[in-house]
């Protein structure tokens, strides 16, 4: 019986518990029900914080930046008979001159380079004469347009193994240096001198000089056999 007293007790006291939790759980549904119907306002509105998505993106497309690209305004340089330069150049030796011809049917051993050298308006050109059998450069020249579109000569080295090559608006002419002993491929050294355009004329504004290697020799040795291994 005691049990059933308590028991009585215990139903009284959770049915005073129970109808608290009901009146507090039914202001929870109804604080829930109004979150629900403030959110269905929020997304079928048009004036809710979903809205704000959108806007973004859009401005975000807006900031993206174009994709076309420039086009270039630069106009080529126009190309020059290069063999008709040297050959009616006064300032060419009368015996390069002679000896230019062609290696191959009507291929001429010459290289030409165009570029700014000496700040006109017009592309100079840069010419190297080289032998046939060899490739040896046995000259090289500059040559600057003038208004009327002719060309003339501003600057001429005639050395054996020379080059001459444009960077960065300067002219760079590079000598091979040869010993006694040396054969056409392997050179003792080279001379490299840059020079600029100043004041009319191509002024020395940097000179290299390099030393090669003389213990590898003129490259004809064998090479040695690849050694392996066993495990």
């Amino acid at each position: 019986m005691r049990g059933l007293t308590g028991s009585r007790g215990g139903t009284t006291a959770g049915r005073r518990r129970l109808g608290a939790g009901l009146v507090a759980g039914s202001s929870a549904v109804a604080g829930l029900a109004a979150f629900g119907l403030f959110c269905a306002g929020c997304s079928t509105g048009g004036t809710g914080t979903r809205d704000e998505g959108p806007a973004s993106a859009q401005q975000v497309a807006r900031a993206t930046p174009s994709s076309t690209v420039p086009t270039g305004t630069a106009k080529p340089a126009p190309r020059v008979n290069a063999v008709t330069l040297v050959k009616s150049d006064p300032k060419v030796s009368r015996q390069l001159k002679a000896d230019l011809k062609p290696c191959a049917g009507d291929e001429y051993p010459v290289d030409t380079s165009y570029g700014t050298l000496t700040g006109g308006s017009a592309a100079d050109v840069v010419v190297n004469v080289m032998t046939c059998g060899d490739s040896v450069g046995v000259g090289t020249y500059v040559y600057q347009r003038h208004d009327d579109g002719s060309y003339g000569n501003v600057f001429a080295a005639e050395v054996p193994a020379v080059y001459g090559t444009i960077d960065r608006g300067d002219l760079v002419v590079t000598t091979q240096v040869y010993g006694s002993k040396d054969s056409v491929t392997y050179p003792s050294g080279e001379d490299v001198v840059t020079y600029r355009w100043t004041a009319g004329r191509f002024a020395e504004t940097d000179r290299v000089h390099n030393d090669f290697n003389r213990a590898v020799g003129s490259g004809e040795g064998a090479l040695p056999a690849p050694q392996t291994t066993q495990n």
